[in-house]
């Protein structure tokens, strides 16, 4: 015959039903007493800890049979019994690992869970719930997981993933982890912190390393670099001991991890003497640019090569030429740079595109107007590149088409106008300024942004002073 608990008591103990629950939930206790005391033991040597769950199961445990004793009710605890020993037995049988995996070229997420010892159902059922706020097929290669196992000691296999933690971006986790054998997946993000940061230096050699000595990240250093190179010959124009001033905006955590650095405000070089001082400022118009302190704009001249690849020889120049197609003596209103089909083709200036289209003897043409007085035109590409449309607002070195040799030509070159005041010119000779100065009530908005910059920042650049303040 098959006792279970309660009977085997009842068999051995002629008592009444009051005294023998006080003696079955002595012994219960006892038991888990034991089995906590062994865990924590067993912890200690394989690093694993009791889950909060757990705790909180065993007060409930208790809260429910100091319960039941004030009642004097008699409860079957042989089930109980056997679930906690099952307990006990999971806790003392497998720990809990977390490991960093790197996601390996041609990986799918499916294809890493796999691989760290996941079943196909279970890697799918992490897959459909962290799809509910986060597309893995947006994981790329070399980006770092988080996932944390239950490994079995005895056999060292995993028995089960815990959780999978991703960080696409700084400051922001997304958790999907096991909740009773359900996966469920939460966002966490930190709030970010608007920073502004004026720093000034003293170059020493090189202006790029100088820059970074001082903490201010590459992309910043970058883009102040590209702001002066039209008007500033670094390698001849810049000495030891010139000095630089910068303030720009930047996105931070509350623990001071950079996470994103965002627009130059100001931009500052003084070479010996002379200070070139350039600032941020948006017109009426949302046009945002980069002005002196006079409200003068930043002169960016023409590209006269404007393609990707900058050692592509002139196969014809401007002029007087014989036509190779049409064998005659002809003007030929451009420049042409022979490049391999596919090459990028830039804007050669800041402007709005006027024109995309094909046009005939030009092939795929486009052409760009920059200011009142200059407009460039490109023709024979081969295909243009995405969003360039007329209308479009571009940037000097944006990528617009690419090189190919459509309409009247021998083969896949450039060729590359300037237009001055509806007049063709000579590219290669030509200083065209791009950009338009500021006057009116654009003027008198601009020079109160100077103002204020100078009050903000002006006594701490002189006195070599950097600050960092929160966005307002």
């Amino acid at each position: 015959m098959n006792y279970n608990i309660k009977d085997y008591f009842d068999f051995k103990f002629r008592l009444k039903p009051k005294h023998k629950q006080k003696i079955i939930n002595t012994c219960y206790f006892s038991a888990v007493f034991v089995a906590f005391v062994l865990s924590l033991a067993h912890n200690n040597r394989v690093e694993a800890s009791i889950d909060n769950q757990d705790y909180f199961s065993y007060i409930i445990v208790e809260d429910n049979i100091n319960q039941n004793v004030e009642n004097e009710e008699t409860i079957d605890t042989s089930n109980n019994i056997k679930a906690m020993f099952d307990m006990v037995d999971n806790l003392l049988t497998s720990k809990n690992i977390e490991k960093e995996v790197t996601l390996e070229s041609g990986d799918t997420l499916i294809s890493m869970l796999k691989r760290v010892g996941a079943d196909r159902e279970t890697a799918n059922d992490i897959f459909y719930s962290l799809k509910e706020h986060y597309d893995p097929r947006n994981l790329k290669a070399g980006q770092k997981l988080k996932v944390n196992v239950a490994i079995d000691t005895k056999s060292e296999n995993i028995k089960s993933i815990n959780y999978l933690m991703i960080e696409p971006v700084p400051g922001e986790r997304i958790i999907t982890a096991n909740n009773n054998g359900i996966y469920e997946t939460h966002v966490e993000k930190q709030e970010f912190i608007d920073e502004i940061s004026s720093i000034s230096g003293t170059v020493d050699g090189n202006l790029s390393a100088s820059m970074n000595k001082k903490g201010i990240p590459m992309r910043v250093i970058s883009n102040f670099i590209n702001l002066f190179s039209y008007s500033v010959d670094f390698k001849r124009d810049l000495q030891k001991d010139d000095k630089f001033e910068i303030v720009y905006e930047s996105q931070i955590l509350p623990d001071g991890t950079l996470v994103k650095s965002g627009n130059i405000l100001y931009a500052g070089l003084i070479l010996r003497k002379q200070k070139i001082s350039l600032y941020r400022f948006m017109d009426s118009n949302g046009k945002v640019d980069y002005y002196t302190e006079n409200g003068r704009a930043l002169k960016k001249i023409l590209d006269r090569k404007p393609l990707a690849n900058k050692n592509a020889r002139i196969s014809s120049p401007f002029g007087k030429r014989f036509h190779p197609i049409l064998k005659k003596y002809k003007i030929h209103w451009g420049v042409d740079y022979a490049a391999a089909t596919g090459t990028p083709v830039y804007a050669g200036g800041d402007g709005v595109v006027q024109v995309v289209k094909y046009n005939g003897s030009y092939g795929n043409y486009i052409k760009i107007r920059h200011n009142s007085e200059f407009s460039t035109a490109y023709g024979h590409m081969s295909r243009f590149a995405n969003g360039i449309r007329p209308g479009v607002r571009v940037t000097q070195g944006q990528i617009i088409a690419y090189v190919g040799s459509t309409g009247r030509s021998t083969g896949p070159h450039l060729h590359y106008e300037v237009i001055q005041n509806g007049r063709r010119v000579n590219p290669r000779t030509i200083k065209a300024s791009t950009g338009e100065n500021l006057s009116g009530n654009n003027l008198k908005k601009f020079q109160k942004v100077v103002a204020k910059f100078d009050k903000d920042f002006g006594k701490s650049f002189a006195k070599g002073k950097d600050l960092k303040l929160a966005k307002r």
